[in-house]
């Protein structure tokens, strides 16, 4: 099982209150990539939001600075507000970064938890679903051919125009990120994508029949099983205590729950359902090394088998002391427990010589 870290770059009080500057948190940002890949994780994701508390709505750009900083881990996109770019200059920029990461990007296409992307770039909210089904298709024509022939609806056909540069990997991976809609996990399953999964409230197990829709659908229509991959993106932080790691992880997360609270008039979050999330059955990962191993391998099963797990640790970031304290321990004690005991699971399951 591969284990990264999402960011949203979101800009943080810090432990005095003030708020960072977006200088700051940018720098603290790249630090982040970096440790990541020193520790040894997989991957690091960077998403995209146009709004005035996150800094990531040029997430290549991002990435990019990232990949000239690392050697090994894996740069994705959590995710692309796909409906709302244009599909050539998408994998032309994508394209890019695989060439300055040397063959380490990934794409995670989805249509986002916001809307604000939507005006910005004056598209019809309307056409929510419409432009994300035609973007996703002429994006993956992009990836198998540089002269293609298209005809869709919201952008000019494409009439054999070469797209280029083409990227370091033979076929840049592109994966669909979704919540809890069964015809977004049906989509990925009919087309043979991996799945990224956002869990961020409720329990694992609940998104089960989801998955197996989603695996149904696959096979059904010939795509082979390890075509089928699923990730699991959640919120998660980890300290050496439990103790320690909710009484650090709380505060931000009561601080972006409260703020999206009195803008969609949700009940304010409070630290009941904090731990609740947190406890054994919940889909927070928040604990001690040993806890936050056992919670990842408990999804995994819950889910039917995980490729990859990412962190949503965005919340820690108003504190960067405590944030890459979290990471290292993420990759030195969390990382090394799941890979023993999926190894072991692995060598467990394979038919004997």
């Amino acid at each position: 099982m591969e284990i990264g870290i999402d960011s949203f770059a979101v800009l943080m009080p810090g432990p005095t209150g003030r708020m960072q500057t977006p200088q700051e948190r940018m720098d603290d940002l790249m630090a982040e990539i970096e440790l990541a890949d020193r520790v040894g994780l997989d991957a690091f994701g960077v998403g995209e939001h146009h709004r005035a508390e996150f800094i990531d709505s040029a997430p290549t750009v991002i990435m990019a600075a990232g990949a000239a900083r690392t050697k090994n881990i894996r740069l994705n996109s959590a995710v692309t507000v796909l409906s709302a770019v244009d599909p050539v200059r998408l994998f032309q920029q994508f394209a890019t970064l695989d060439l300055i990461s040397k063959g380490r990007v990934e794409i995670v296409a989805g249509r986002g938890s916001f809307v604000d992307a939507y005006p910005l770039f004056g598209l019809d909210l309307n056409d929510y679903d419409a432009l994300f089904s035609e973007n996703l298709d002429l994006l993956l024509r992009l990836r198998e051919e540089s002269h293609p022939r298209w005809q869709g609806r919201f952008r000019p056909e494409l009439t054999g125009q070469g797209v280029f540069p083409r990227p370091a990997q033979a076929e840049l991976p592109i994966w669909i990120g979704v919540g809890g809609t069964p015809q977004s996990f049906l989509r990925a399953g009919l087309l043979g994508l991996p799945l990224m999964v956002a869990i961020i409230g409720g329990t694992f197990r609940r998104f089960r029949p989801l998955v197996d829709l989603y695996r149904r659908a696959g096979q059904e229509a010939g795509h082979p099983p390890e075509k089928l991959k699923v990730a699991l993106h959640a919120f998660g932080y980890v300290a050496e205590t439990s103790e320690r790691a909710r009484s650090e992880a709380y505060p931000p997360w009561q601080y972006m729950m409260s703020s999206l609270a009195k803008e969609r008039g949700w009940i304010d979050a409070s630290r009941p359902q904090f731990d609740a999330m947190a406890a054994p059955g919940g889909a927070f990962m928040v604990g001690s090394p040993e806890e936050v191993a056992e919670k990842m391998l408990g999804a995994s099963a819950d889910l039917g088998g995980l490729s990859r797990i990412t962190f949503q640790m965005s919340g820690a970031s108003g504190n960067p002391e405590q944030m890459r304290r979290s990471i290292e321990l993420l990759g030195t004690k969390v990382a090394p427990i799941v890979r023993q005991a999926s190894a072991a699971r692995s060598a467990a399951a394979a038919p004997a010589a």
